[in-house]
């Protein structure tokens, strides 16, 4: 089963929806969330790849249950959210995951492109946190972590991404303030450079590119999904219950780096180890052989 560093039965009894949640972070996130008791319903558009994730987490011996919905629609969020509470009842938390993109510079993006980047990293997110929000938090209460991305100090040739991701960061303080009353926590994480099966999907002509990531890293090396999912947990769970309006950052420092500056190896051997609590991990093909 999953190795969490978090109690056991942490989640029992609670109902928490991770969109994207059929690969990468999402998927890894489910598999802890499980692992924890919760009852974890796995929301995106590839039925399939849901459908997997949920066997996995089953045969883990966890509670996985599947939602097919395009977040860029209004009335399919608000239907889906709706069918969410009907079968399982109060929503406790919701992990705002679901994300893309592709690499180009901001001259070659086209409105059309420039839109699906924005509805499914922004506006999805905005429209599950609603939902989640009318039809069920603001009557209980509950916990929102959205995920965005390493745009501090910009993405060159993401710019549609990382103006989307500014713009979830600008939301969730927005929604911290306007919905602490309910007693609804929302915050954000922040992923870096993550070994995730996200990689694989850039073209070929990335791939040197990605391999020397860790270069511009304090830490030199690639950060897991189980880091991020762990940095999830903690803000879904009561240990932050004074925690609101935050991004916390999970990247080994890469945004502090300042151009020019040396950038020395970690002294100690293993003081930067890698956690991976996730027993389906995969390495990325894209870094194979590295």
């Amino acid at each position: 089963m999953y190795r969490s560093i978090f109690k056991p039965g942490l989640f029992d009894g609670r109902t928490i929806v991770v969109t994207g949640g059929g690969s990468g972070i999402g998927r890894c996130t489910a598999h802890e969330l499980a692992a924890l008791g919760a009852r974890v319903v796995l929301v995106g558009r590839d039925g399939a790849k849901l459908e997997s994730v949920q066997a996995e987490v089953a045969q883990a011996g966890g509670a996985a249950y599947t939602a097919s919905c395009n977040i860029r629609s209004e009335e399919a969020v608000r239907e889906t959210v709706a069918g969410i509470v009907a079968a399982h009842g109060p929503i406790h938390g919701l992990v705002n995951n679901a994300g893309g993109q592709f690499p180009a510079p901001l001259r070659s993006i086209s409105q059309k492109g420039w839109e699906a980047v924005v509805q499914t990293n922004l506006t999805g997110g905005f429209l599950m946190a609603r939902e989640c929000l009318e039809q069920s938090m603001a009557q209980h209460g509950g916990a929102i972590v959205n995920i965005v991305a390493d745009m501090f100090g910009s993405m060159p040739n993401m710019g549609h991404s990382g103006a989307a991701r500014a713009g979830m960061v600008s939301l969730t303080e927005t929604a911290a303030f306007e919905w602490a009353q309910y007693g609804v926590r929302v915050n954000a994480v922040a992923p870096g450079y993550i070994a995730s099966s996200g990689m694989d999907q850039y073209p070929p002509e990335m791939r040197d590119t990605i391999r020397a990531f860790p270069r511009t890293v304090p830490l030199h090396r690639f950060g897991t999904e189980s880091e991020v999912a762990a940095a999830i947990v903690f803000l879904l769970s009561e240990a932050a219950g004074f925690i609101t309006g935050t991004t916390l950052r999970v990247d080994g420092g890469r945004p502090n780096v300042r151009p020019g500056m040396p950038m020395p190896r970690p002294q100690q051997a293993g003081a930067a180890a890698a956690f991976d609590g996730f027993h389906l991990a995969a390495r990325p093909r894209v870094l194979e052989g590295e």
